[in-house]
């Protein structure tokens, strides 16, 4: 699976080099209640279309207007919608929702900057894309980490690449699915295990894959705060080991997989350990929503469902 900002870029560079002209579609800003957020991307050239605005009329609307000519965006264009209550209802907006969106035709000129992202994207790295609002001039440079998307009179910048870490302990069948959803919503995964043979094994999407003591991993690996550890081994001499270190990060979402006689078998070997009742607070477990997941797949959507949920402030 791959981010949706690569296939909109891939697909773009691709109707370029076939000598078509597309535009380029970004919700630059959001107001209320919006379908997608900021940073989106909608290609399209003609009636083709790749990506996602609003998954609605908003996307209609705009592709009739720029397949009709309606829209000239030989240079960047802000449009809004969303303005009136009336356009609200007849596009499907939530009540009070408003969306910016810039629209820009791109040319052969673009070809440089899009192969140097996509080639980026494609090698899960960071990069900014910056775009001169009154010429339409864009360049890319590589950044150590994902940055929020901003927009004056003048100038674009928007952040492109995986936009949190998550590592997972355990390279077993779930760690396997649960990578390539993570991938496919813009994570950089790191898999670690103690057990050559289960890297040795891994049939996952191409991720780094670390072989050590899960403690010593996650110390070297994710001290960020916007990371996400998840320990998935079933095996409480690795688990235990890297949730003790785990828990000391300031990581925001720590999980450990297990039914519910399991946590509190855990609850009370981390108490027995030393770990606070604070600290054990943090803890996600039984990772994931609860949903009735028994599958590694539905397992996977459950875990991912709930970091979205949280991350949007559900």
């Amino acid at each position: 699976m791959q981010s949706q900002d690569q296939e909109v870029l891939e697909q773009v560079l691709q109707w370029l080099s076939e000598g078509k002209t597309p535009c380029l579609s970004t919700i630059v800003q959001t107001t209320g209640s919006s379908p997608r957020p900021v940073g989106s991307m909608l290609a399209s050239c003609g009636i083709l279309s790749k990506g996602t605005l609003s998954g609605g009329c908003v996307e209609e609307d705009l592709l009739e207007k720029l397949a009709n000519g309606v829209i000239d965006a030989t240079l960047p264009q802000r449009l809004e919608y969303g303005v009136t209550p009336e356009e609200n209802e007849r596009l499907g907006l939530p009540c009070g929702g408003r969306l910016m969106i810039l629209v820009q035709q791109l040319g052969p000129a673009d070809k440089k900057w899009l192969g140097e992202a996509v080639s980026a994207l494609q090698a899960r790295k960071s990069l900014k894309r910056t775009t001169d609002l009154s010429s339409g001039m864009t360049t890319v440079e590589l950044t150590d980490h994902f940055q929020t998307l901003s927009v004056d009179d003048e100038i674009l910048t928007q952040g492109l690449g995986p936009k949190m870490q998550m590592l997972l302990v355990g390279a077993g069948q779930l760690s396997q699915v649960l990578a390539q959803l993570a991938l496919a919503m813009d994570f950089d995964v790191i898999v670690t295990d103690t057990r050559d043979q289960q890297l040795a094994q891994w049939q996952g999407p191409p991720v780094r894959l670390l072989h050590g003591l899960p403690d010593d991993i996650i110390a070297e690996h994710s001290r960020d705060p916007g990371n996400i550890i998840i320990t998935l081994t079933h095996d409480p001499r690795i688990d235990d080991m890297a949730l003790l270190e785990a828990l000391e990060t300031p990581a925001w979402y720590v999980g450990a997989l297990g039914s519910l006689r399991t946590t509190q078998a855990r609850l009370e070997r981390l108490a027995a350990l030393g770990v606070s009742k604070e600290k054990l607070r943090r803890l996600h477990a039984p990772v994931g929503l609860d949903i009735g997941s028994k599958t590694p797949w539905e397992i996977a959507i459950a875990i991912m469902a709930e970091i979205t949920q949280l991350r949007r402030g559900r």
